[in-house]
């Protein structure tokens, strides 16, 4: 008989009724938690803050506290237990009996402190994740929970130190990687595997890469890789703080919900476009001009342009003090200006210095005078006229913003500092054809903010977090990377991507050199490999476009036993691709409805005459609501436990390029977590033959 629960860290005892017991210690789980909650809503800081600024900090500390002390009634306290051996970190020799934990998604304690759920990041719970029959890490039984919405219903367990129980999978496991997705994304932590725990716990200081094809859990695992950090190094990370980063509005909405699950609230989630927000975007981009745009070549062509603006002293500066007059020769200032520049600091920082540099050496005329100057002689020397007369000739301010308006509108000012880094066709492609006379007035394109972004970080450093994931990379031009690379110079970064799955012009060839332009080369890369989302007879269709568009990549191999619902279908109309979708919808779960951009707005009246309510990307599905229109440009990084996709040639046709295409096909054949449903009236790609 499996032995039965009790309070986390207390011996292991056996019970006649294990379910029961569970179902107890899962109230009592919940009670606990509700006193911690209240214990934290009682507590008076009238008294304890001395001015308001700090007793404001405080109060938001606690009501970030007592929201990740929530209970979601539909989520379990604890999804796991581990019964050790012998207790963690006793000398085995001694017989020191072994102690049970519950592993949950956070730490919850009884009233005298003894813990009834372990978090799940902390290390007594790793062996949950990675522990084996080869490799049992001091485990003797291994417990996994099913529940149906919050109530406990099952158990599974895995005598892993039992050599005459036979190795079988997890069933509670398999369920739970094929439950039906409605809503937003939802965490894995019940379901992570070893390679994926792996990356998840790997330390602070070090970037890591991911590559992982469609259904790998790498979104997942960025996320949870997060949530650990936070667990592991929360102090550090408190200070310099974490980003996540996505490719759209659409993705972090559907992700927002992952990281407040598991009690981490304080991260905050951009997209690129939010980061580099110095102008508005109004305007667009060719494909070419962007391509030119996001080249990393254009850093250096910022550079000549921002430091074009420094020239070399040809008339002394002479300060007056009182009956006396100090002069630093022209060669002198030379100098000065001349270090600065070699130093390689940020051109505001100089800009700064450069007065205290000319102050400097007024001072050490000053002291072969006889004199005996201090800091406050010297700070009133830099800010005399005639230095602040000298710098703002020397040294001018710059706009960053209005710098790249005259890169972009004067021909001259371009061809002269992009001389021997850009072609002459290059140029004609990212110059303006009418000149713009002010900032506001221009239609700013996403890569000209990305530009101003660069050259602002050129005056002044951009501030570093400590730690960025980014997510969907490799869409990213290297300019772009740039400007992420930017907010972690000082921290670490989490990649995310699959190369396959690039459908920019300037998509990313390699990690190492997506790595390059991030600043991180020292980033190791890591490859999922193992499918837990898409089904076996989806994910192996799809893979026949791998040869086309990322040769030498390792296609997915499917790990769920439900080999998922797969058809295609010739259609005479799209009266019959709404049909496909009611079909599907009698299902439980969400659908979605993929088609070339083009193809929405007939689509959008074939549902809306068929009296079929949908939703867009980005909105919540609910129970009467769970069909949803997915322009193909927008569902990267979505999925559905259902997809019909309208026209495969149509989304390979509605972009620039074959090759571009077809990774857009990829992306959308791969959406689906349980069937797929392949509507089409004329022919198929040949490269799904």
């Amino acid at each position: 008989m499996s032995p039965a629960p009790t309070p986390a860290g207390s011996p292991a005892r056996s019970a006649a009724n294990p379910l029961t017991r569970e179902r107890d210690h899962l109230l009592a789980s919940r009670a606990a938690l509700r006193a911690m909650r209240e214990e934290v809503e009682s507590l008076d800081i009238t008294d304890v803050a001395a001015n308001w600024v700090n007793a404001r900090v405080l109060a938001r500390q606690i009501d970030e506290r007592i929201k990740a002390l929530a209970d979601l009634s539909d989520t379990p306290l604890f999804f796991g237990r581990l019964d050790y051996l012998h207790a963690p970190g006793a000398d085995r020799a001694e017989g020191a009996e072994g102690e049970r934990f519950y592993i949950g998604r956070r730490h919850v304690h009884d009233a005298d402190g003894d813990p009834m759920v372990i978090d799940w990041r902390a290390p007594v719970s790793q062996p949950f994740y990675r522990a084996s029959r080869k490799d049992p890490m001091d485990v003797g039984l291994r417990r996994r929970f099913g529940y149906t919405g919050g109530d406990l219903t099952a158990y599974e367990d895995e005598h892993l130190s039992d050599p005459a129980e036979a190795a079988t999978a997890s069933k509670l496991l398999q369920q739970e990687i094929e439950r039906p997705r409605v809503g937003p994304m939802r965490d894995i932590v019940a379901t992570i595997q070893p390679e994926q725990d792996e990356i998840v716990r790997s330390g602070l200081s070090g970037t890591v890469c991911v590559q992982g094809g469609p259904g790998t859990g790498k979104t997942a695992v960025g996320l949870h890789r997060v949530a650990y950090l936070l667990y592991a190094h929360r102090e550090r990370l408190a200070r310099t703080g974490t980003l996540v980063i996505g490719p759209n509005r659409s993705f972090l909405h559907y992700i927002e919900q992952v990281l407040p699950a598991l009690g981490e609230l304080t991260v905050r989630q951009a997209t690129v476009d939010d980061l580099v927000a110095h102008v508005e975007v109004r305007g667009a981009d060719d494909a070419a001009a962007a391509i030119v745009k996001g080249d990393a070549r254009m850093a250096e062509v910022l550079r000549r342009a921002v430091y074009s603006h420094v020239t070399m002293p040809t008339e002394p500066v002479v300060v007056v003090r009182g009956s006396r007059r100090w002069r630093v020769p022209a060669y002198e200032l030379e100098e000065i200006v001349r270090e600065l520049l070699d130093r390689g600091i940020r051109y505001g920082a100089a800009r700064e210095a450069l007065p205290q540099r000319i102050a400097h050496a007024v001072l050490v005329q000053m002291e072969r005078a006889g004199e005996a100057p201090d800091d406050r002689v010297q700070d009133a020397v830099a800010r005399n006229a005639a230095v602040k007369a000298a710098v703002k000739a020397v040294w001018p301010p710059v706009d960053p913003a209005k710098l790249v308006l005259r890169l972009l509108g004067d021909a001259g000012f371009l061809a002269e500092h992009s001389d021997g880094v850009l072609t002459e066709e290059e140029r004609k492609t990212i110059l303006w054809i009418r000149p713009v006379r002010s900032v506001k007035s221009a239609k700013w394109s996403a890569a000209d903010a990305v530009l101003i972004d660069e050259a602002a970080d050129l005056v002044e450093r951009t501030h570093s977090l400590g730690h960025v994931v980014l997510d969907e990379a490799q869409d990213l031009s290297p300019m772009q990377y740039r400007a992420v690379g930017r907010r972690c110079t000082t921290g670490s970064a989490t990649v995310l991507g699959d190369l396959a799955q690039g459908t920019t012009p300037w998509a990313t060839r390699t990690w190492e050199e997506a790595l390059a332009h991030l600043g991180k080369t020292e980033g190791v890369i890591e490859e999922l490999t193992a499918g837990f989302r898409v089904p076996t007879d989806v994910i192996t269709y799809a893979s026949r476009l791998l040869p086309h568009i990322a040769p030498g990549l390792t296609p997915v191999a499917s790990v769920r036993e439900n080999p998922g619902f797969f058809e295609i279908r010739r259609t005479l109309g799209d009266s019959e691709v709404v049909g496909a979708c009611r079909e599907l919808l009698a299902h439980e779960g969400s659908t979605g409805l993929i088609a070339a951009d083009a193809r929405v707005p007939a689509l959008t009246e074939a549902l809306a005459a068929a009296g079929l309510p949908f939703l867009s990307p980005g909105e919540e599905t609910t129970a009467e609501t769970r069909l949803t229109l997915v322009p193909a440009s927008l569902a990267k990084g979505l999925e559905y436990d259902y997809v019909v996709l309208d026209e495969p040639q149509a989304v390979v046709d509605g972009e620039p390029d074959e090759r571009t295409g077809l990774r857009r096909l990829y992306v959308s054949l791969t959406r689906a977590v349980s069937g797929l449903i392949v509507t089409h009236t004329g022919p198929l790609p040949p490269q799904l033959s």
